[in-house]
């Protein structure tokens, strides 16, 4: 219990972040099967889908935002839209390594891309958006 209790804000990160990965897996899996465009932007489709839902997780369950300010909520909100945006891009690359250049399957790619993902991005909320926040 106690280490569940030291690591809570961990596990809630993973949790809301596997919820956010299978909303942005499933948008673009179904934008693949379902359409004709181009990966990238199914890709894009499912980023925007996924990044409203991370905020909305990460900032009530995961870090327990205080922001009391018009000003306070749009310097968290312009943050962790630039380091959603920064991992965007670093998905895009991988999936032009592995889709493109490598001529993988999508579906492997987009999980691997995915992993490099979550990880990124639980160290920018935690380190840069919500630094200022008292760990839960």
């Amino acid at each position: 219990m106690k280490i569940i209790q030291n690591n809570k804000q961990v596990i809630s990160y993973l949790f809301w972040g596997v919820m956010t990965t299978l909303i942005n897996i499933v948008v673009f899996m179904l934008l693949q099967k379902l359409t004709s465009w181009n990966y990238n932007i199914n890709n894009s489709i499912a980023w925007i889908a996924s990044v409203i839902f991370a905020y909305v997780t990460n900032r009530k369950w995961v870090f327990h935002s205080k922001s009391s300010s018009i000003n306070e909520y749009l310097k968290e909100f312009i943050s962790f839209s630039f380091g959603r945006f920064a991992s965007f891009i670093m998905e895009e690359i991988i999936l032009w390594v592995f889709i493109t250049a490598l001529g993988l399957n999508a579906g492997i790619a987009k999980v691997v891309g995915q992993v490099v993902v979550i990880v990124f991005n639980y160290f920018w909320s935690k380190l840069a958006v919500f630094k200022n926040k008292k760990d839960c």
